[in-house]
């Protein structure tokens, strides 16, 4: 994997020079999950700015004119990039202080994937900060670039960044993973990142938008095809009764890709691991 530092200093050498002025070292980060991730990086330092809510990862809607004065006044302003927040691109896509982390070819990336499981090609499984080693790197391109906007505290942020490698790493190390791969059903494909720390199997999920109604065929498309008798099925949230009827038999877990239920990265991503294991034991 390549090194986000090495990809991020000549971008921020020239960042820095149209940024505001050296009094306006506020770092924006754009979601909740990419918020948690910098505050593990900032603990004992001052936090940065979070420009959406949780809950809100930035598919649809937009920003308010509070938060385009955030962006403004920021040093740097870091988002995962449009294929996630559509809602940030219009103003994040020509923001001289912008850092779309998308752009950098530093993180493992997988296709998004039809129900049935097929790879799409040309496109990006946006979700990969669940991949624990994609997470380590995020933190350690964030330190970089909070180091860039307050030096004072970069031997923390670094320290920081270890910390949260060996947190992450006790994490996936205690969730005791099978060899053996485990089938599971997906409300919406938004887990690939954690079949591989895991040993996930992806059966294909219920339908291609969370905001959609699954269709008849693909639940008997799931039923006729279902690698176990007992199976699991992870949602955003609860699914409707007689939905999971059709289904049965079958364990549900909610599980939010953002993690906007937690407060640590690293405890929220424990949490849905164990969650989803127990789902599918």
């Amino acid at each position: 994997m390549i090194q986000p530092q090495r990809l991020l200093t000549a971008a921020l050498m020239i960042l820095s020079s149209l940024a505001m002025s050296a009094q306006a070292a506020t770092v924006s980060v754009s979601n909740y999950p990419l918020f948690l991730l910098s505050e593990a990086v900032t603990e004992g330092a001052p936090s940065a700015n979070r420009l959406l809510q949780a809950g809100d990862i930035g598919h649809h809607g937009s920003i308010s004119p509070g938060d385009i004065k955030a962006i403004q006044d920021s040093k740097f302003v870091v988002w995962f990039g449009e294929s996630l927040e559509n809602s940030l691109a219009s103003s994040l896509n020509t923001a001289p202080n912008g850092i779309a982390l998308f752009n950098f070819n530093a993180f493992d990336r997988h296709p998004l994937r039809d129900v049935k499981g097929v790879p799409i090609a040309g496109t990006l499984d946006p979700h990969i900060w669940l991949d624990p080693d994609n997470a380590k790197a995020i933190t350690r391109a964030l330190a970089v670039i909070h180091s860039h906007a307050n030096p004072e505290y970069k031997k923390l942020y670094q320290e920081n960044v270890q910390k949260f490698a060996q947190r992450m790493d006790k994490a996936v190390a205690a969730q005791n993973i099978s060899q053996k791969k485990r089938p599971y059903w997906a409300y919406h494909d938004s887990y690939q990142y954690m079949e591989k720390p895991m040993q996930l199997q992806y059966a294909g999920s219920l339908t291609a938008d969370e905001h959609l109604s699954p269709k008849a065929s693909q639940l008997r498309w799931l039923n006729e095809q279902r690698p176990a008798k007992q199976m699991c099925l992870v949602a955003q949230s609860e699914p409707a009764k007689g939905l999971i009827a059709k289904l049965q038999p079958v364990n549900t877990t909610v599980q939010v890709e953002d993690m906007s239920m937690s407060k640590d990265f690293v405890a929220g991503w424990s949490i849905m691991a164990q969650q989803i294991r127990r789902c599918i034991s």
